[in-house]
């Protein structure tokens, strides 16, 4: 099997070797050994790290994302998380679309004043509720 040293690891990954070394030191990853001071890794590392990445994007913690691999660093994926997940990405993309439309309303509202814009209004009632929510 063909040994990838940790530049060019980082080259294929776009992580840096610090991120590397990290993700070593926290089980995430594992070396399999050094030529000199640097560290060697097989290959099928890189699509680890892909993985790794994706589940960051989805908002996994590194502690969650480490779960999804057995010893030998093969994903084991838990498809009900990965479902809900999904689910919630689904709520937040619903909720900054309404964000996104109210807000180019707002942009365009031939209103004399935002204070005069029935929508605006309605977006400012709503991001006081939220907030009161977040503040819980």
């Amino acid at each position: 099997m063909k040994l990838l040293d940790i530049g060019t690891v980082s080259d294929r990954s776009g992580l840096p070797p610090s991120t590397l070394r990290y993700y070593e030191e926290i089980g995430l990853i594992r070396s399999v050994g050094r030529h000199g001071l640097r560290r060697q890794y097989d290959t099928p590392v890189v699509t680890q790290l892909a993985l790794i990445s994706l589940g960051k994007m989805a908002g996994f913690s590194l502690d969650d994302i480490r779960a999804m691999f057995a010893r030998d660093g093969t994903p084991q994926l838990p498809r009900a998380e990965l479902h809900l997940r999904a689910d919630a990405l689904d709520a937040q993309i619903r909720g900054l679309t309404r964000l996104r439309d109210a807000l180019r309303h707002v942009a365009d509202c031939p209103a004399e004043t935002h204070m005069d814009c029935p929508k605006f209004r309605r977006l400012m009632d709503f991001a006081a509720r939220a907030s009161g929510r977040r503040g819980r």
